[in-house]
């Protein structure tokens, strides 16, 4: 039977993989607290340790240095604090850097006073401008530094140089926070190739359930000095309150197998497949990031002609799902900061489509979206005609 809608929003959420739903499922039936001894409790606990692996091989980190959290939000609320500790340093953190284009949860997650935090401008492409690092990072030499950059970028899926980035910012004296959140399970995340000191990840964008994140740390010799939440000492007291043990049995699931359905080939056959078609059917489209490497399963372009909203409307109407950009703003359709920080135009931001692929998409999503998106554009520009012909006809 075919399915009746198109969704091609993988970036906001992915859908749930069977093996995740498998698990979670599995994991409902099972009594006990996992902080419990008896033998109930002890199985809660071996499905959370199981995930703990699983999630933490995705990305090559320790599971010992694992630990789950309620999402990637919380999970960077948690790691961009002055008082993260390291064994050579115990001073707090003086700065803090962020590339311009960081996720919002980065931006205002935080815990550094406004004064002490500093953007990095992005290049055209959209990579942070790592001469403007190098810039920064001498005009703070002896401050203690803490650098957050994206693996790759939620909106255009442009991928960042976070190994040269934190190579940069290692030779200061100071770590690198990565949120891998949209890269993880498109393309390789492994912690030690990146150089980062802190990754985070997000279960519900790689086919696991919404609700569950982690953060991995590259070492020991960093910990935290307190939990972002009180409590009963869960996550070897870095993280307080009961495990939520289905999500986190889902989210070592979908970890476990989210690379071979996101094979990179196949995604970026689609993905460009789609392009040359969008190209096709409207000439003057621009695609962001499209000089630089990308995430295999997402596009990102704009028309000037057309607004972001309407377009979006449309696609939807005819049962498309897609986005504008990032998903995260209570629904709210406006400019995007990313593009901002590219040196986009605000009349051509606003025109913005974001299409991410992922693990079940198909050709015939391509198919249906090209389809749709004729449809669309063919009607926004009828209207067009349509109120011009009607301005004449009142002069």
């Amino acid at each position: 039977m075919p399915r009746s809608r198109t969704y091609l929003d993988h970036n906001a959420t992915a859908p749930l993989l069977p093996a995740a739903k498998a698990a979670m499922w599995a994991a409902l039936e099972q009594n006990g607290n996992a902080s419990s001894v008896h033998a109930e409790g002890r199985a809660a606990r071996a499905l959370i340790e199981t995930a703990r692996i699983d999630v933490a091989r995705l990305v090559g980190a320790n599971p010992k240095s694992t630990f789950f959290t309620s999402g990637a939000t919380e999970a960077l609320n948690l790691a961009l604090t002055p008082s993260l500790a390291t064994s050579a340093e115990a001073k707090p953190f003086e700065m803090l850097f962020a590339a311009a284009g960081e996720h919002s949860a980065v931006l205002a997650g935080h815990k550094f006073a406004p004064e002490n935090v500093e953007p990095i401008a992005l290049t055209v492409s959209g990579t942070i401008d790592l001469s403007a690092l190098d810039a920064a990072l001498k005009k703070h030499a002896g401050r203690r530094i803490m650098l957050a950059l994206q693996a790759a970028n939620n909106e255009t899926g442009v991928i960042q140089p976070v190994s040269e980035a934190a190579a940069a910012v290692h030779a200061a004296g100071g770590v690198l926070v990565c949120d891998a959140v949209q890269a993880a399970g498109k393309i390789d995340c492994n912690l030690a190739a990146l150089g980062a000191d802190i990754l985070v990840l997000s279960a519900h964008k790689l086919g696991g359930p919404k609700g569950v994140g982690a953060i991995c740390l590259a070492t020991d010799h960093l910990r935290f000095t307190a939990p972002l939440l009180a409590g009963g000492g869960q996550e070897r007291g870095v993280r307080a309150g009961t495990e939520n043990v289905a999500a986190i049995a889902g989210f070592g699931a979908a970890s476990n197998v989210i690379r071979p359905y996101c094979d990179e080939v196949r995604l970026a056959g689609l993905r460009d497949r789609l392009e040359a078609e969008v190209e096709s059917l409207a000439g003057d489209a621009v695609f962001f990031g499209r000089r630089v490497s990308r995430l295999p399963n997402t596009s990102c372009f704009a028309f000037a002609s057309l607004e972001a909203q309407v377009l979006l409307m449309l696609l939807d109407i005819e049962g498309v799902a897609v986005s504008s950009g990032s998903a995260c703003s209570s629904g709210k359709v406006k400019p995007s900061h990313v593009l901002a920080a590219m040196g986009v135009s605000k009349d051509l931001a606003q025109g913005a489509i974001r299409i991410s692929l992922g693990w079940n998409s198909t050709a015939e999503d391509v198919e249906l979206f090209c389809q749709a998106f004729e449809k669309a554009v063919r009607t926004v520009r009828m209207r067009r005609l349509t109120q011009k012909q009607n301005v004449k006809s009142a002069a």
